[in-house]
């Protein structure tokens, strides 16, 4: 009986780690599954929000470390990895819990002075992609709506998962959308002042 009870228990500890390592590989964005067999969507957002800058400031917030040279300070958050005249490939980085670290690959497209969109190349799921729509308000203010769109596939199992990543994921952008209105009405009252 304690042989058998043992195997039992070895047998469990491996599907065990075998599955949390799974899960780490595909919340890390490290192994994708892009299947295409019972893939379901989700809206991502809208998360909308008002800042007191001109929205050409707002552009440029966003864009400029993507086209031109991105800052150390934002190094730990993504690194280009292609760099064209209106459109990149990047690497972002979001941390996880249990110190891990999620990277996934997009293009960010630039259409000035309305619109950036991103397209998921790699992640955690087979599909994602996402737009900052920037409109103006009395000249003096902007008014960004970002809205998306999240997949994952295997049915049931692939709703719960993208349920799980779009739950950090829309974190991730409204945290980054917070330091950009900080970022941007930095930029505009500093302007102002002049």
């Amino acid at each position: 009986m304690g042989f058998r009870s043992g195997k039992k228990s070895l047998a469990i500890a491996a599907l065990s780690g075998g599955g949390l390592g799974l899960y780490g590989l595909a919340a890390t964005g490290a192994l994708s599954f892009d299947l295409g067999w019972g893939r379901t969507s989700r809206e991502l957002g809208p998360q909308e929000l008002t800042i007191a800058a001109p929205r050409a400031v707002v552009f440029d917030v966003v864009a400029d470390p993507y086209l031109d040279r991105t800052p150390r300070a934002m190094a730990a958050k993504f690194q280009v990895l292609e760099r064209g005249t209106d459109m990149v490939l990047a690497a972002h980085f979001t941390p996880l819990p249990g110190g891990l670290k999620a990277t996934t690959v997009e293009t960010v497209r630039f259409e000035r002075p309305e619109r950036i969109s991103f397209r998921l190349a790699r992640g955690p799921v087979p599909h994602v992609e996402e737009t900052f729509e920037l409109s103006e308000v009395n000249g003096e203010q902007t008014r960004l709506v970002y809205r998306g769109e999240l997949a994952a596939d295997l049915w049931v199992l692939g709703r719960l998962w993208g349920r799980a990543v779009a739950r950090t994921w829309e974190r991730t952008v409204a945290s980054s959308l917070d330091g950009l209105r900080a970022e941007a009405e930095r930029i505009a009252t500093a302007t102002t002042a002049r």
